[in-house]
């Protein structure tokens, strides 16, 4: 069974789809927006990723969900399951290929920390950076029941490496 996507080499215009994203959903949360950073592979220069824009939106709490949610519908996006409590996942496909994931957590909720972190250590350490895309690539070369398998075959790795160990799973 197929990803999402199929995992391709770093594209520079990567960081300007995230701008360009950005700009497009920021009015819907108007002054429930702290912040919406790039996070995930394709904010990371070098590295082999899905193609597909994920942006992490801090707000204060979720209030004005309701409202959010059209507005987000408006830009093409669809509400996925709940990733954990107050980690709310939309989802935006065009012609049937996934192309953005939001991601709206509130201030202060654990995966903001961990996806900032996860993304920064592997922005500045190119060893990691490599062993992360080696073993993404392995994990898409034998996967068979698609991006569940994928993500829960990939969160050793991130924990291992967000717990300072350093020793992952091959």
């Amino acid at each position: 069974m197929t990803l999402t996507s199929k995992i391709t080499a770093y594209d520079a215009t990567w960081p300007d789809m995230f701008i360009a994203e950005r700009e497009l959903i920021a009015n819907g949360f108007s002054n429930e927006l702290i912040a919406i950073h790039h996070v995930g592979s394709t904010a990371v220069p070098g590295l082999a990723a899905k193609p597909e824009i994920d942006l992490l939106v801090e707000v204060p709490n979720h209030r004005n969900e309701p409202q959010i949610e059209v507005f987000l519908r408006s830009c093409g996006y669809v509400r996925g399951k709940d990733l954990s409590p107050e980690h709310h996942f939309y989802r935006k496909d065009i012609n049937g290929v996934r192309t953005h994931k939001v991601h709206v957590c509130s201030s202060g909720h654990r995966q903001i920390s961990r996806m900032l972190l996860f993304r920064d250590l592997l922005r500045k350490d190119e060893e990691l950076r490599q062993r992360y895309q080696v073993f993404k690539l392995k994990l898409e070369a034998e996967n068979t029941d698609g991006i569940g398998e994928y993500l829960a075959r990939k969160a050793p790795f991130i924990d291992a490496i967000l717990s300072g160990s350093g020793r992952t799973v091959s």
